[in-house]
């Protein structure tokens, strides 16, 4: 199958990229390398240096395609406040720019969502039915891509699927990135013995999820596109609060540092835990790596 991965010389889209060319896929990388590494991109892919906001360059790369992962994106919070309209231009417009390039010829479309939609909602484990509230421009422009998603089925008929992603944490993951998650960043500091800052009580829970399950969610899901426009959560199902994940950290490391507890940020969610019911249900996904594993898998990397 011709694949192309949108964002693949990202942390997510160079570790599926792996595992397409591992299943014999030929797998075509589009990425304008903002936040991506060319020493990301496995060798024996076909790279595109191009933005998702070419609607030339997405017209003649669609023409060969057989499905489509798109997973470029600029995934902060942080950086869609500060940076508003130019994020809006990429995490909402690209997106309505791929499920048109994919519907001249009906190419499937598996996209990537957000936990980043439900915002703080108070009852928990979040599923897919449960209230929609986000509380930043990140949030609020990956649930609008999944409004899209289902207007272009209408419309035209599109096939797509989106997964919401929770926290997801493994090797290739900037921690030197604004863009980058939590765990990344407490690794290298542990690594290099420097303190840790918390943002909060460090009672606040995220349901982290390793690489390599969301890969395998990722597999799981091409075989399941629709004109339904489904969305799945993709996550463990099970908390974790930043104080028992820099206890495990010190555990995988052997070693403790300082840290640094400091004023809550306002965008902040406090709890964030899915279920992955629906993803076990449909998709036959079930998270395998405990949080333990995963790290010492990435730490393992280093």
């Amino acid at each position: 199958m011709n694949i192309l991965v949108t964002g693949g010389a990202g942390f997510i889209g160079s570790h599926l990229s792996e595992c397409l060319l591992f299943n014999g896929d030929n797998v075509t990388v589009l990425d304008n390398l903002s936040s991506g590494k060319v020493s990301n991109i496995p060798d024996k892919c076909n790279f595109i240096l191009g933005d998702i906001n070419d609607t030339e360059l997405l017209a003649k790369v669609f023409e060969k395609v057989d499905l489509c992962y798109h997973l470029a994106a600029i995934p902060s919070v942080q950086k869609s406040i500060e940076n508003w309209i130019a994020c809006h231009n990429v995490n909402l417009v690209g997106t309505v720019n791929i499920f048109l390039a994919s519907r001249v010829r009906a190419v499937p479309v598996v996209y990537a969502s957000s936990a980043a939609v439900y915002g703080d909602t108070k009852v928990l484990p979040i599923s897919e039915t449960s209230n929609i509230n986000p509380k930043s421009p990140y949030g609020l422009d990956k649930y609008y891509c999944e409004l899209q998603a289902k207007a272009v089925a209408d419309i035209y008929g599109a096939k797509t699927l989106g997964l919401r992603f929770f926290n997801v944490y493994g090797p290739r993951q900037d921690p030197h990135s604004s863009y980058s998650g939590v765990i990344s960043i407490f690794v290298e500091r542990i690594k290099y013995s420097k303190p840790l800052d918390v943002f909060g009580d460090g009672y606040q829970e995220r349901d982290f999820i390793f690489i390599d399950d969301v890969v395998r969610a990722l597999i799981l899901a091409k075989d399941n596109v629709s004109n339904e426009a489904k969305i799945y959560n993709i996550c463990t199902g099970s908390g974790c609060s930043v104080n028992f994940l820099i206890d495990t950290l010190f555990d995988v490391f052997e070693k403790k540092v300082a840290i640094n507890y400091l004023n809550p940020r306002l965008e902040d969610v406090y709890k964030s835990i899915g279920s992955s019911k629906e993803a076990q249900k449909e998709l036959g996904f079930k998270a395998t790596y405990s949080l333990k594993d995963g790290l010492k898998a990435l730490t393992r990397s280093l």
